[in-house]
C-alpha cells in the first residue's frame, strides 16, 4: 500500500474504510485503524501518512491513547477536530472496558478499586488524579479524570472532584492517583489532599470512601493505612467539645 497517495487515489481494495467494511476491523493494521478513525488527511497527503506520524510520534496505539489533545495537535496533520475524535474513541473504549459484561462493578475494597484503575493509570509518566464515582450501593457509575500533574506542585481543589460527583449524582467517591516512580507510599501532600477532600465531602453529603495510590503493581489505601481513622477521631473530639 502506498501511503504517499491520497485515499481517493488508492484502489478501493486498499482504502482503510472499505477494507474494514469488507474484512472487519480485526483485519486492519494499527495505521489503517487510525486512518479509518481520522477519515481525511491534509491537502495532497493521505490520511495514512497522518496515522503513520501519530504512531511514530507516540510509539504505539497506547501512546496515542495516552497523549493529551495538545500533544496530538503537535503532530503535523492532526488538528483539534481530529485530536478530539481520537480522544473520544479512547474514552469509548475505556468505558466499555470498565463496564464488565454489562454489569456495573461493585467497588468494596482497595483491590476492587485497583482492578478498575490499573488499565487507566498504568504506564502514565505523570501523576493522574481520578475519581471512582459510586452510587449508594457502591456500584461504579464512572471513572472521572480530575487532574494531571504532580501533587507536590499543586493540590487538587475539592471543587473539581465534587463537580464531577454532583453531575453524576454520586453518593460516594474513591479518590485515586498513580505514583510513576513505582513507590505507592503516600506523601504529606497526599495525606493533606485526602483530609481536605474528606472534609469537603462531609459538608456536601458525598462520602469520600478512600484515597487509593497505585505504584507499579502495588496499591496503598489511605483508609486501610489509618489516615481516615485519624479524621474520624478528630471529628468525634470536636463533637464532644461542642457538647
Amino acid at each position: 500500500m502506498s501511503a504517499s497517495l491520497t485515499v481517493q487515489q488508492l484502489p478501493a481494495s486498499e482504502r482503510p474504510r472499505e477494507r474494514l467494511m469488507r474484512l472487519g476491523a480485526e483485519a486492519l493494521s494499527e495505521q489503517e485503524l487510525l486512518a479509518a478513525l481520522l477519515g481525511r488527511g491534509i491537502a495532497g497527503e493521505s490520511v495514512l501518512v497522518s496515522a503513520r506520524r501519530l504512531l511514530a510520534a507516540f510509539g504505539s496505539l497506547r501512546g496515542v491513547a495516552d497523549a493529551s489533545i495538545e500533544q496530538l495537535c503537535g503532530v503535523h496533520g492532526i488538528g483539534a477536530a481530529k485530536a478530539v475524535q481520537l480522544k473520544a474513541a479512547v474514552e469509548i473504549a475505556r468505558r466499555l472496558a470498565v463496564a464488565s459484561n454489562g454489569h456495573r462493578a461493585i467497588i468494596d475494597s482497595p483491590e476492587a478499586a485497583a482492578a478498575v484503575l490499573r488499565p487507566h493509570l498504568s504506564d502514565k509518566k505523570k501523576e493522574h488524579v481520578v475519581a471512582l464515582l459510586l452510587d449508594a450501593r457502591h456500584r461504579l457509575i464512572r471513572l472521572s479524570p480530575i487532574a494531571i500533574g504532580s501533587l507536590s506542585a499543586t493540590l487538587v481543589h475539592p471543587r473539581e472532584l465534587f463537580h464531577e460527583a454532583i453531575s453524576a449524582s454520586a453518593a460516594a467517591v474513591i479518590v485515586a492517583h498513580n505514583h510513576p516512580s513505582g513507590d505507592p507510599a503516600p506523601s504529606e501532600h497526599d495525606v493533606e489532599l485526602t483530609r481536605r477532600l474528606v472534609a469537603a465531602g462531609e459538608l456536601l453529603g458525598i462520602e469520600v470512601l478512600d484515597h487509593v495510590i497505585l505504584g507499579g503493581q502495588a496499591v496503598v489505601s489511605l483508609k486501610a493505612a489509618g489516615f481516615f481513622k485519624k479524621r474520624e477521631a478528630h471529628r468525634r473530639s470536636r463533637r464532644g467539645s461542642a457538647a
